[in-house]
């Protein structure tokens, strides 16, 4: 099912889900801060080296700017997320943020929303703590949010892989090729030191946006069935010649292999009436996707397969 992706929110600030919403304002008071510290100075260090020596992502070895060592403490994992090293950087990632993000709280809901996105920060974080050092890489510390919205972008990517995305709001891309073609250069950027980018924060929110998504029992994103054909049953061959081929053992194997796919009751000839998916999405429209019973979710996810 091809779906021409426009940003969310063009119904102004107010229309944004409540978590997107108050992200982007928290980012925007927390840079607004950081400008106002570039102006001040305690005991002869610059506000921004006070604010970076404390909230953001210190190297846990090493030593800062001022030859002094590193302040590594764990809520850092949190506050950096918010802080940002210029206009561009923060406008950017609260871009990127706001264009894919809000789709994504509409299906997780707020509250598992904001876990999502602290989580994929964190790792993200942990990658460039951990990872950094074994390839040889120079602590440096860390700002931003990139690697949160990667995960974002990877969220999006499973749950909208053939949605459009317009580059330069003229070329149309897929947004699996589109974010896809990202991870591919964060990985081959990885040992550009010199760039200033911490491409490790980027994978490691996108590996755990990842793995979450792939074994969160609530998602529902059509590269899961593709792993699932994996793991049907399959009778295995047995040497034994007094094997029964015919006793009972393989067919309570079979239900218990259709069992994982359809509920209990639930045949497999049943069809789902396009009634009840009018009935699905009117509730969508009124209450939001994060409302729907597991059943719901079921029978959407069923319908847009057979669409595709």
């Amino acid at each position: 099912m091809n779906n021409y992706y426009r940003p969310r929110g063009f119904g102004g600030f107010f229309t944004f889900p409540p978590v997107i919403k108050n992200l982007l304002i928290i980012n925007a008071i927390v840079f607004f801060i950081q400008m106002l510290f570039n102006n001040i100075s305690f005991d002869g260090y610059p506000g921004w080296y006070i604010l970076n020596k404390w909230f953001a992502l210190n190297p846990i070895s090493g030593y800062d700017a001022a030859d002094k060592p590193f302040n590594f403490q764990v809520w850092q994992l949190i506050t950096y997320q918010f802080m940002h090293g210029g206009f561009w950087h923060i406008f950017f990632n609260m871009f990127m943020l706001w264009m894919f993000g809000a789709s994504i709280e509409e299906i997780f809901g707020s509250k598992k929303f904001l876990t999502f996105y602290l989580l994929a920060g964190v790792s993200a974080g942990l990658f460039q703590l951990f990872i950094t050092p074994l390839l040889g890489g120079q602590g440096a510390v860390t700002i931003g949010a990139s690697g949160a919205i990667y995960g974002v972008m990877i969220a999006f990517a499973l749950f909208f892989p053939d949605s459009l995305i317009f580059i330069y709001f003229l070329f149309p891309v897929k947004a699996k090729y589109f974010i896809g073609f990202m991870i591919a250069l964060e990985f081959l950027a990885v040992d550009s030191a010199s760039s200033g980018v911490a491409h490790l924060a980027h994978l490691g929110g996108a590996i755990f946006a990842f793995l979450y998504i792939m074994f969160d029992k609530n998602s529902y994103v059509s590269l899961k069935s593709v792993f699932k054909k994996s793991y049907y049953y399959k009778p295995k061959s047995n040497n034994n010649i007094f094997h029964n081929p015919f006793s009972k053992q393989n067919s309570v194997k079979s239900d218990i292999e259709d069992a994982d796919f359809y509920e209990i009751g639930q045949k497999k000839e049943d069809e789902v009436t396009q009634e009840e998916i009018d009935k699905i999405l009117d509730k969508i429209s009124q209450t939001g996707y994060q409302n729907l019973t597991e059943k719901e979710k079921k029978i959407l996810f069923q319908a847009s397969k057979k669409m595709k």
